[in-house]
């Protein structure tokens, strides 16, 4: 039976004091991920964009179902590394972390990475699950019997987290593969909701609402009527049968601190690995092998050979490593040759054939079509992908569908600018009401959010609503 996602990603800023969302969110055809920055004046929107902007180009790649699994557990750990080296490099962000929820879908399984005390639920057949564990204070009284599940939901230290990623090297993931079912429905959120929003009513909202999109609106909508003073994020994505259901669209959506520039225009997350930089880091230098006789032992066993022969040894010798060399470069030319990556050529996106590398004075890879694609056109992030290089291998009906994707995210953000809104950054002031929640976005000094999808009743989004 063949599966896909039907996502959408939600957040709001909420109602508290802070003036930055830190959240992060990410959702795609075969990638949900959920980062809840922390660290007070310390950049946790910085962490968790990092986060999103690491994981984001597995969404892109083709995995095997046996490799998924350790494939997201490397990527978690390299963006943990990632944070590190961010406070290596700017003493300002020391302090700063992220919670993280990541699931990769390969075929009908689905690998999960977790760490911190936002949650992951699956509603099945009627019966919602909590299948992350909270790595809390709060939670370790109950596991020890202090404290019941009903006491710990208003306990005063709920928000005292145990373990996030910091960029330790003892950060550890909690890891896990489950196997999708159509008619499943997931959610990820972070504390913004679970702490101000009771599972029962969660479990109704997910329980009646008609699709993600729909179900994020509302539990969005909920979390501000219950005055949540944290920022707000939720990723909801059902798994939907081929056969009997419309393909789903695949435009990723981003939302929260990963969409949004600083008040400088300066990028507040790290630029995914390039194409480039993944190749260098195949690099390994070879070494010649060591003889097994030191030279004494082998000149007592060998003749000395004339001067002539040592010329027409050494002469045919480098003739034949220039053969080898000749052979395996032509060889490797012509694969490169063979492959599609997705990058900017003068303002628009444009397929490349080839590798994006040099070899000294020899370019690897050229224009084959500039398409008509504005780059300007796109989601920040997006662009910052497209900017990087999108390996798409030589499947030129995968690159044609790519372009796809690419133009309706375009045409997406066109028609929110359409409405006077710039893709990925809507100014929002925090309702005050049940009925502001739904109002038309309008200026404030609490700083930028995107919600909801494109409609004028609503707020907006960066990706297309399902």
């Amino acid at each position: 039976m063949a599966i896909a996602l039907r996502y959408a990603a939600r957040t709001d800023l909420g109602l508290g004091p802070k003036s930055r969302n830190e959240d992060s969110g990410y959702a795609g055809p075969h990638l949900l991920v959920l980062a809840d920055g922390m660290g007070g004046h310390a950049a946790g929107d910085v962490a968790s964009s990092l986060i999103v902007g690491q994981l984001a180009p597995l969404d892109g790649e083709s995995i095997g179902a046996e490799q998924a699994l350790p494939t997201l557990e490397r990527s978690v750990r390299d963006a943990n590394t990632r944070l590190r080296r961010a406070m290596e490099d700017n003493p300002k962000l020391q302090g700063m972390g992220s919670t993280t929820i990541a699931m990769l879908r390969t075929g009908n399984k689905l690998a999960m990475a977790h760490i911190g005390d936002s949650r992951a639920y699956l509603l099945r057949g009627g019966v919602l699950s909590q299948i992350t564990k909270d790595h809390s204070f709060v939670q370790q009284l109950v596991d020890e019997s202090r404290i019941t599940p009903e006491e710990a939901e208003d306990h005063p230290q709920r928000s005292l987290v145990t373990r996030v990623m910091t960029g330790q090297t003892d950060d550890e993931p909690d890891l896990s593969v489950r196997e999708l079912k159509a008619g499943d429905r997931y959610l990820l959120c972070s504390d913004g909701l679970s702490d101000f929003v009771r599972r029962d009513i969660i479990e109704e909202i997910l329980t009646e609402a008609s699709g993600p999109a729909a179900a994020a609106d509302r539990l969005i909508e909920v979390a501000l009527k219950a005055s949540a003073r944290d920022n707000v994020t939720v990723v909801v994505a059902d798994v939907v049968d081929l056969a009997t259901s419309e393909a789903p669209n695949t435009s990723p959506q981003i939302v929260g601190a990963a969409s949004l520039r600083d008040r400088e225009g300066k990028r507040t997350r790290g630029l995914p690995i390039s194409p480039a930089e993944k190749a260098a880091s195949l690099v390994r230098s070879l070494r010649p092998a060591e003889s097994p006789h030191d030279e004494d032992e082998v000149a007592a066993l060998v003749p000395h050979p004339s001067r002539r022969t040592v010329r027409v040894r050494r002469s045919l010798l480098a003739a034949v490593v220039v053969l080898v060399l000749a052979a395996a470069g032509w060889a490797g030319y012509a694969w490169s040759q063979t492959q599609l990556y997705l990058a900017a050529s003068g303002g628009y996106v444009a397929l490349f054939r080839g590798v994006p590398q040099n070899l000294g004075p020899i370019e690897l890879s050229h224009v084959d079509q500039v398409t008509d694609i504005p780059l300007s056109d796109l989601p920040t992030l997006i662009q910052d992908l497209v900017t990087s290089g999108i390996p798409i291998g030589s499947n030129e009906v995968d690159a044609a569908a790519r372009v796809q994707t690419l133009r309706e995210q375009a045409a997406q953000c066109r028609a929110q600018a359409a409405l006077g809104v710039p893709c990925g950054q809507v100014p929002v002031t925090p309702p005050t009401t049940a009925s502001a929640s739904t109002s038309a976005p309008t200026a404030t000094d609490s700083g930028t959010v995107t919600i909801a999808p494109v409609t004028p009743n609503t707020l907006l989004t960066t990706g297309p609503t399902p």
